[in-house]
């Protein structure tokens, strides 16, 4: 356990916590609700072509990285009485709650040919203004505490706040066709495009409005951002990236961020398919709102036990040492899937008196709650007494949880701490920007090769879209490679991080060398 002592200036206020996790919670749902919508609603609601929908999910991702280095650097270099961050925080909130709602304001007939360009630009134009916003809100948290255990503290409740997100957008894929609550599933993707595009304003400009940074009005070194300087500009940021490239520490994080998360990301969407194609033979109307309740329990699980127990952890043994555990602790998470995902035994425990016993409980409970539910519009949040509930699929949640739990809490947190060891190796002026971007880059890299290596692995299994029924051998295949890819690419994640050399020792002596090198008190 530390046993040094937080200065008090190092601890973040609880007011400024929840700022910054509002903020997080916007990082969440935007990019939450894009790909619902572009993925699944372009073509149930507006009968786009598969392989548009695809393109218009992909392309702009191009353009989005090579936007978010440039912003960073930008966001480094800024002198503003109101601090490096938090203007373009401010403007890039609102620019992309209204472009959000614009880009889903689309007429019931319109053209495949007009949609599909309205979606193209206004998402080039949203991921602008989301890059103003998300990628200096992550160089914020990086530099509002220079204490060890505060940063993992406050990724911590950041990244809680942020799971609420993912407790929200699977019930979009059963409210939006809920013939109860919208007209049309176009209603539906306009009238939500609008509450997610408002919640992004309100929530989104918090961290600009309370949250404190680095005191930079004396930071050193800055660049002078002005269209004569552009090309000096670009020179400066392909030097700050060369630099941010051989720190040996950050390499770590992002190549172990790599493989759990697109580890993760590859298999994400296999978990519907098993639970509707294996254990209830292709009937989405059997199926019911398992998968959603399913997501929405591990976002739930993730958020308010798994990344405060993260959290202690890390306090206790270090942050490379509770990434270790809390990715070895999702292994087995992963592999217990084989059993909780396993419809014979699901039907077995159905059947024991414990089974019934829960099923009569959580049937009665609805049977009180249904005809509320219906009253307040919200018939597609029901469970209709006497299901049998496949509870053993929420077994694995709360093991294989430590995996993303742990990931983005402990690997911003030391982030931050790379960020020190970056200033004192390369001076002034701090890269939280730069850090943070290349960061996500990384981040958005695995999340577009696991879209295009998802579809392959359902093309190598023999997953076929237009059968209702699946081959046994088909699902067989399918359950293996749900549990063997996340478990192979967080054992390799371990083995990157092993020899990770910035212990809080460390980090305490480079604070202390900053501290002094400052002039600081």
């Amino acid at each position: 356990m530390s046993e040094l002592k937080m200065v008090s200036k190092d601890k973040v206020p609880v007011g400024q916590k929840a700022a910054f996790g509002a903020g997080h919670f916007i990082l969440n749902i935007l990019p939450g609700t894009l790909g619902v919508f572009i993925q699944f609603f372009l073509l149930t609601a507006w009968g786009v072509d598969p392989l548009w929908a695809g393109l218009l999910g992909g392309l702009p991702r191009i353009f989005d990285a090579i936007t978010d280095p440039i912003m960073g650097f930008i966001s480094d270099n800024t002198k503003s009485k109101y601090g490096r961050r938090r203007p373009y925080i401010f403007w890039g909130a609102i620019i992309s709650g209204v472009l959000f709602f614009l880009m889903w304001q689309l007429d019931d007939n319109a053209s495949q040919t007009y949609i599909i360009w309205h979606v193209m630009v206004l998402q080039i134009l949203f991921l602008v203004g989301n890059t103003m916003f998300a990628t200096p809100l992550v160089g914020l948290g990086y530099e509002m505490t220079s204490d060890y255990n505060e940063r993992t503290r406050l990724m911590s409740f950041a990244n809680s706040m942020g799971q609420i997100a993912w407790m929200i957008v699977p019930w979009l894929y059963v409210i939006i066709p809920d013939s109860n609550t919208f007209n049309t599933q176009t209603e539906g993707v306009r009238t939500m495009a609008l509450i997610v595009g408002a919640m992004c304003i309100l929530f989104g400009v918090l961290p600009a409005l309370f949250c404190k940074g680095i005191d930079s009005a004396h930071m050193e070194n800055r660049k002078k951002i002005t269209f004569k300087t552009l090309w000096s500009n670009l020179k400066d940021l392909l030097i700050g990236i060369k630099q941010v490239s051989k720190n040996k520490p950050f390499m770590k994080l992002c190549g172990a961020t790599f493989l759990v998360f697109n580890g993760f990301q590859l298999v994400a969407a296999f978990g519907v398919f098993i639970i509707v194609f294996y254990m209830y033979s292709g009937s989405y109307e059997m199926a019911g709102t398992w998968p959603a309740w399913f997501n929405t329990i591990n976002a739930m699980i993730t958020a308010f036990l798994v990344i405060p127990i993260i959290s202690k952890m890390s306090d206790k043994w270090g942050k490379k040492n509770a990434f270790i555990i809390s990715t070895a602790l999702s292994i087995v998470g992963y592999l217990l899937k084989w059993w909780g995902f396993n419809k014979d035994l699901n039907s077995k425990f159905s059947e024991t008196s414990f089974g019934q016993s829960l099923n009569s409980a959580v049937g009665s409970l609805f049977e009180y709650l249904n005809p509320i539910l219906d009253d307040v519009g919200m018939s597609w949040f029901s469970i209709e007494p006497g299901s049998n509930i496949p509870w053993l699929i929420f077994v694995p949640i709360p093991l294989f949880a430590f995996g993303m739990g742990g990931l983005f809490t402990l690997m911003m947190s030391m982030t931050a701490d790379v960020c020190d060891l970056d200033e004192l190796e390369n001076g002034m002026p701090r890269k939280e920007g730069t850090f943070g971007a290349i960061y996500w880059w990384m981040v958005k890299l695995g999340q577009a090769i696991a879209l295009v290596l998802g579809g392959v692995i359902l093309k190598i299994v023999g997953f076929d879209p237009n059968v209702t029924e699946q081959t046994l051998d088909t699902m067989t295949r399918l359950r293996i490679a749900d549990i063997t890819i996340p478990s192979l690419t967080a054992a390799l994640a371990i083995w990157v991080m092993w020899k990770y050399s910035l212990s809080e020792k460390r980090a305490q002596e480079i604070k202390e060398q900053l501290v002094k090198r400052r002039g600081e008190l």
